[in-house]
């Protein structure tokens, strides 16, 4: 095998944490979605930054690919090991390093989950915002850039890191940002790495922002008649400036996902779930507001969850989207699709996405972080069915054709990974060209994550 030095070097090493069984590597070949698994030639597990540092210059060394992985959570195949080589598990590096509660930030190592942080959080009476759904490791979130739930109220995965440690390709060690909430020193590599997908190099500490715990939670649901209706609502709440912590999108089709993955018993009606953070009389007054807008687009059913264990109950409902679309398909795989557009532009992309499916006979749920004009259309699609597949591909081409043609992108939170590359020069044109000497600056032997994010043919001209 071509990496069978690179392997052997890093048994050498690493000992029993790096492993060649087939039961690993087929495990680190899976994914969320259609993709065909595709494990890697080895496994390592590395704990500390000197070991990932020793691995990527032994890799580079031997031209052997490396792939992150983190809580395999991806939605795009980010961390499938397309190309063989190694895959790169830091699971074991998952400590939070420490707290800095008068900053509100604290430094957490890649392979801490966002549940883990925050339940080592709570003692302090802060917390770490960023919520995708999946219990996503840290390092995986911003390798992809990741999103959310809470989006809307707190930002991105890209507005809570300050700084980070990263292993570059060669195995050299570099630091940015830093601890401060600004800076302007320099080219910001930090946020050059946040969203690179592991193909520029691997994080192994992250500087994050904190939030003070809120006094007061109170979540809700509502619902309308149509998704124009819905969305209607949410524009006019967002521009009214309510400050909304969660505001979620479920058409008929992801209600009726949930009835049969969870037997939820909701109208088969679009529905919104909100979420409200503050003081209890601020939270009373942003409700308030919420209603009486709510009221003019023909909101029902108005319910609401004080307590910890129903918010939890609800929310557990929403990021149980995936699999709920999958009851619904009655158990094809789910093509996740992931699109933003201006919050202007939000009911004309819904209502074209619902559309296309109906055109082309395919079963698909929306659902978004609509409060930021993101939504996502799950397609079920059986692989096996090359009709099937064609209609789904032919979808997804006209939901990337719409959101460009409306000023957004193909992508709010998933990444590019491996199926969204052919909307890259639409979206980003003269400029990717830019974007493949970066990477060949950064990575000249082409071994970090290979075959993701850029094209192939521009992929091929930074390797060479």
């Amino acid at each position: 095998m071509p990496n069978d030095a690179a392997i052997a070097e890093l048994a050498a090493l690493l000992g029993d944490r790096l492993t060649t069984s087939a039961a690993d590597r087929n495990l680190h070949g899976q994914n969320e979605t259609y993709y065909p698994d595709t494990p890697p030639d080895a496994v390592a597990y590395p704990e500390t930054t000197q070991e990932v540092s020793q691995i990527l210059a032994i890799c580079n060394r031997h031209a052997c690919p490396v792939t992150a992985y983190g809580a395999a959570s991806s939605l795009e195949g980010q961390h499938l090991a397309l190309h063989g080589g190694i895959s790169l598990d830091m699971a074991r590096m998952n400590r939070l390093l420490s707290v800095q509660p008068e900053d509100l930030t604290c430094t957490v190592q890649p392979g801490i989950t966002r549940k883990q942080l925050n339940e080592e959080l709570r003692a302090t009476g802060l917390f770490f915002s960023v919520d995708p759904g999946a219990d996503a490791s840290v390092g995986g979130m911003a390798a992809t850039r990741a999103s959310g739930t809470t989006a809307v109220r707190y930002g991105t995965i890209r507005d809570n890191v300050l700084g980070l440690e990263a292993v570059m390709a060669d195995g050299t060690v570099i630091r940015s940002g830093t601890r401060a909430r600004k800076s302007s020193t320099g080219y910001d590599l930090t946020h050059l790495l946040i969203g690179s997908e592991g193909t520029l190099g691997i994080m192994t500490e992250l500087t994050l922002k904190l939030h003070g715990t809120p006094e007061c939670i109170t979540a809700a649901t509502c619902r309308f008649a149509d998704v124009q209706q819905a969305v209607a609502c949410v524009i006019t709440t967002i521009q009214c400036g309510i400050p909304m912590a969660r505001i979620e999108l479920l058409d008929h089709m992801m209600v009726r996902g949930f009835n049969a993955y969870a037997d939820a018993g909701l109208p088969e009606m679009p529905h919104l779930f909100l979420e409200f953070h503050g003081a209890p009389a601020a939270v009373a007054e942003q409700m308030a507001s919420f209603e009486d807008i709510a009221g003019e687009f023909g909101a029902e059913g108005w319910q609401t969850a004080t307590t910890t264990e129903d918010r939890t109950a609800l929310w557990a409902m929403r990021h149980n989207a995936h699999y709920a679309s999958a009851a619904l398909g009655k158990g094809k795989h789910i093509w996740p699709t992931d699109v933003c557009v201006p919050i202007s532009h939000l009911a004309e992309a819904v209502a074209q996405s619902q559309a296309d499916a109906e055109r082309l006979g395919l079963t698909a749920t929306i659902v978004g972080h609509v409060g930021d004009g993101n939504f996502h259309a799950g397609l079920s699609v059986d692989p096996q069915d090359p009709d099937e597949m064609a209609r789904a591909h032919e979808f997804t081409h006209a939901l990337g054709e719409t959101a460009l043609r409306l000023g957004g992108t193909v992508s709010g939170e998933h990444g590019i990974g491996i199926g969204k590359q052919s909307f890259m020069k639409a979206e980003h044109g003269a400029a990717l060209s830019y974007m493949s000497a970066i990477k060949q600056a950064f990575d000249p032997k082409g071994i970090l994550n290979p075959g993701k994010l850029l094209p192939a043919d521009l992929q091929a001209k930074a390797a060479e």
